[in-house]
């Protein structure tokens, strides 16, 4: 199984065969445009099922199966917290919960981007006690702008998912401590000198076991598309 996310920073249509290279099963696109728009090209791969989310029809959050997998909003979504899509992932080679993330509200300038991270566990709580969850996507956040004496920055995230046994594929992979990533997913205006890591894959205890391969893209194969490079988690579930 192969779950990717990559923002793609817009006009997905026009970038999509790049990514589908390393075939998805399940494949997490922020910045995407709004389906209206999205015209793929004739030989590019279409999707089993597709789910989009976002107020700006320009950039939003798109998530694509391919293959047997499908997808499902689970009824208890909570479109105030943005933008965090709970999605029943199934008839692939496994099934699960996926939450699907670009963490970025642009109304709550306060609690704009990892707090809305924060919202979100706590709001769907239950469905991190799933055997089997995925949270993936960008997080638009890091260790290293934890805010001191405030409740729901980057670190308070790492704790509660810990509690439920759910860890980054990416620090547990390459035994990486947070906030001191060897790995860049985001480079501020495309520039090599200014990278973050601000992309993660979260996943529970029994699907961290699974876990085959993780990779960041390279900011050389990227960088004509995007100011961030896709993660990219392949599952052993035989």
């Amino acid at each position: 199984m192969n779950i990717i996310s990559w923002n793609c920073q817009g006009a997905f249509r026009k970038k999509a065969d790049v990514i589908l290279q390393h075939k998805p099963d399940v494949l997490i696109i922020q910045e995407c445009e709004h389906p209206d728009s999205l015209q793929f090209k004739p030989e590019t791969q279409k999707p089993t099922d597709f789910l989009w989310f976002g107020d700006n029809k320009h950039k939003g959050l798109g998530v694509f199966s391919y293959g047997q997998t499908k997808l499902s909003l689970i009824p208890v979504h909570n479109a105030e917290i943005k933008i965090i899509a709970p999605i029943a992932v199934f008839g692939g080679e496994i099934d699960f919960t996926l939450f699907a993330i670009w963490a970025n509200h642009a109304q709550d300038p306060r609690n704009r981007y990892v707090e809305q991270v924060w919202k979100a566990i706590n709001y769907y709580e239950k469905l991190l006690e799933n055997e089997n969850v995925i949270l993936t996507g960008d997080f638009n956040s890091n260790k290293i702008w934890d805010r001191k004496r405030r409740i729901g920055n980057h670190s308070d995230v790492v704790a509660k998912l810990k509690e439920k046994n759910i860890e980054s594929i990416y620090h547990h992979y390459f035994q990486q401590l947070q906030g001191e990533e060897n790995h860049a997913t985001f480079f501020l205006h495309r520039y090599i000198q200014k990278p973050y890591h601000l992309d993660y894959c979260f996943a529970s205890e029994n699907l961290l076991k699974k876990v085959s391969f993780f990779e960041v893209g390279h900011h050389q194969n990227w960088i004509n598309y995007s100011d961030h490079s896709p993660i990219i988690a392949q599952f052993n579930t035989s």
